[in-house]
């Protein structure tokens, strides 16, 4: 989809509906809204019992009239209904109201790559459903990139990987626009399924929905002294609370084989690419962002697969929506002749 900045500082909102986060930046302000995507239910009422954050805290908690629900998976709307409900719950009675006062608001909205027509309309009504008039969509690869400094506009080569909960996406960008690109359905959820079954299928342990966690932060642990690490979980013979001590390397292996996906797609990307831009990249390397891009391990794996170097963004989860708002605060300006020449 071909991005137009003058249209995009018309919009005074932009929203990165992902997965696991929604993300909300209001222009010349920053961002207002981050908490994660998810909504409580009450299923005899249809009436909503929270959102973000605190409905987040009930999963795997809540009596069997109350449902937790994810309204967007890999980056697409859904439910529609229930992610504008969200949405309203999470904007705040005070900035709807401002926002009804403007009648010409619009708002920028990041889409997966490839995003095939129903996604785009998904993500379309969602907007208007919550007050916008007009909603201009981006591609989440150009967006993050923008929003790791990296120069998407220049006659260079870059190159992002945005590690999403359900997918992964692969890029290279040129003159602001991507040369090749590639979508894969592995990310941080893959990671934490390989992990779960591990547990279950090597010590017949059934980890809680909120146990995964621990585990990222031992395994991004450093130093030789700790080979293992105690979980707690639930016996799936007897179904007695249990803990069992587990070797890191062990859960390591496990966490590594759903991302050779990755690697096959990074190979992809590369082999479409011309030989000048490859040869841009042995310099400049490979930028990771997305909120799964601090998983334990992955930079390292990327390196020795790939042989380029590789550097984190520095807050790599708020990458798409910081570069929809340097776009709507008219911070990116497009190339002219006299920057190409010098």
């Amino acid at each position: 989809m071909t991005i137009s900045l003058e249209r995009l500082r018309r919009c005074s909102i932009a929203v990165d509906l992902g997965a696991a986060r929604t993300r909300v930046y209001l222009k010349r302000t920053g961002i207002i809204v981050d908490e994660p995507t998810v909504a409580a239910v009450n299923t005899r009422t249809g009436g909503l019992i929270a959102v973000g954050t605190l409905a987040e805290r009930m999963t795997g908690r809540t009596p069997g009239h109350i449902r937790v629900v994810r309204p967007v998976s890999g980056g697409t709307v859904v439910d529609i209904a229930m992610a504008q409900r969200m949405l309203r719950l999470l904007l705040g009675d005070k900035l709807r109201r401002a926002w009804r006062r403007r009648p010409l608001t619009s708002a920028a909205v990041c889409v997966p790559h490839d995003a095939d027509p129903l996604a785009q309309r998904a993500a379309m009504e969602t907007l208007t459903g919550v007050g916008a008039r007009r909603v201009e969509l981006v591609d989440t690869l150009i967006a993050a990139a923008v929003g790791c400094g990296l120069p998407v506009e220049r006659p260079e080569a870059t190159m992002i990987v945005v590690c999403g909960a359900a997918t992964t996406q692969v890029a290279v960008l040129s003159l602001g626009s991507i040369v090749a690109a590639e979508r894969v359905p592995v990310g941080g959820e893959t990671v934490d399924h390989a992990l779960v079954q591990h547990l279950r299928n090597e010590h017949a342990l059934m980890l809680p929905s909120q146990g995964v966690r621990p585990l990222h932060l031992a395994l991004g642990e450093d130093g030789p002294a700790l080979r293992e690490t105690e979980v707690h979980g639930r016996d799936v013979a007897t179904g007695l609370a249990r803990s069992v001590r587990v070797d890191l390397d062990a859960l390591r292996t496990a966490m590594h084989t759903p991302l050779t996906g990755l690697i096959d797609a990074i190979g992809t990307v590369l082999r479409r690419c011309p030989p000048d831009l490859v040869a841009d990249l042995a310099d400049r390397g490979i930028m990771l962002a997305g909120g799964s891009a601090l998983l334990p391990g992955l930079d390292s794996m990327l390196r020795e697969a790939t042989g380029v170097p590789l550097t984190i963004a520095e807050h790599p989860g708020v990458c798409a929506v910081e570069g929809l708002g340097a776009m709507l605060d008219g911070k990116v300006q497009p190339l002219t002749l006299d920057a190409m020449v010098s």
